[in-house]
């Protein structure tokens, strides 16, 4: 990948500033403190943004960084001798800006977790005056999402992680896994195999924010919502649901639920400065 020559001109000056700190953390705490001492960043008219642009700096490079490490992954692939008795293939896939060869065979796979770890059904005898509608749903796990046989999500009102494991026997690699994730469907498994989930979303994403990896030989996807001012009762249309009306805001990253516009109107007003600065 080639770096723009305007993101190179400081490096010298910053690498010499990172050469004086012991680790990544006194670094960032210096320049954090540098925005404290020297600048509004944290009391000025966009004291409301200031996470928020931190965040949306860190996924801009977080993407980049995993696209690299891919593309490495896939160079080192092919210059691997390839055996003359099994000649490779190259076969494109729908994730963006990225191929890989197709997935060294692997016996049946069907994920399996621990039946104590799915998620269980409300109990009725419990539900309230008005929460009629929650029977049959599902009691939110930990993190104000749900935990099924073949995949497990987290959500905050703007994000959703999703996890999807594989039972294989042998170590995944990106270049093995087959990701589509579109504004309102998405599907996930490993190539040659059919996809371990797949389907219609609940609700709609933004794909420009969209991120995965792998993680103990599982997809981890990070997504964003369209609606920030929504609990999804689950991933996929069809899948049981969560009883949303059980969810503990507390346990989200976003605890503060109180106006929800902000959360919608500092998102818009961060997407129009990063637009009009291009």
């Amino acid at each position: 990948m080639v770096v723009p020559d305007e993101e190179l001109k400081f490096d010298n000056m910053l690498m010499h500033i990172a050469q004086q700190h012991n680790g990544i953390e006194p670094l960032f705490d210096t320049f954090f403190g540098f925005l404290r001492r020297k600048t509004d960043f944290y009391t000025g008219a966009q004291k409301a943004m200031a996470e928020t642009l931190v965040m949306s700096s860190f996924k801009k490079h977080l993407n980049v960084a995993l696209k690299d490490k891919a593309a490495r992954e896939e160079s080192d692939q092919f210059e691997k001798p390839i055996p003359k008795a099994e000649p490779a293939s190259i076969e494109e896939i729908t994730t963006e800006g990225a191929k890989a060869t197709p997935a060294p065979p692997a016996k049946p796979f069907v994920p399996t977790p621990q039946k104590e770890d799915l998620s269980k059904h409300v109990d009725e005898t419990k539900l309230e005056e008005g929460e009629e509608s929650e029977k049959g749903k599902l009691e939110p796990n930990a993190g104000n999402g749900g935990n099924y046989s073949n995949y497990s999500f987290t959500q905050t009102l703007e994000e959703l992680e999703v996890k999807v494991p594989f039972d294989v026997n042998f170590k995944v690699k990106s270049k093995d896994c087959k990701v589509e994730i579109k504004e309102k469907s998405l599907s996930v498994g490993l190539k040659g195999h059919e996809p371990i989930v797949k389907g219609e979303l609940y609700g709609k994403i933004l794909t420009d924010e969209a991120l995965w990896h792998l993680e103990d030989n599982a997809v981890v996807l990070s997504l964003e919502k369209f609606n920030k001012v929504e609990w999804w009762g689950t991933i996929i249309k069809g899948d049981e649901e969560i009883s949303t009306k059980k969810v503990q805001p507390e346990n989200s990253k976003l605890g503060d639920l109180d106006g929800e516009n902000s959360f919608y109107g500092r998102e818009n007003d961060v997407r129009s400065e990063t637009e009009s600065s291009r």
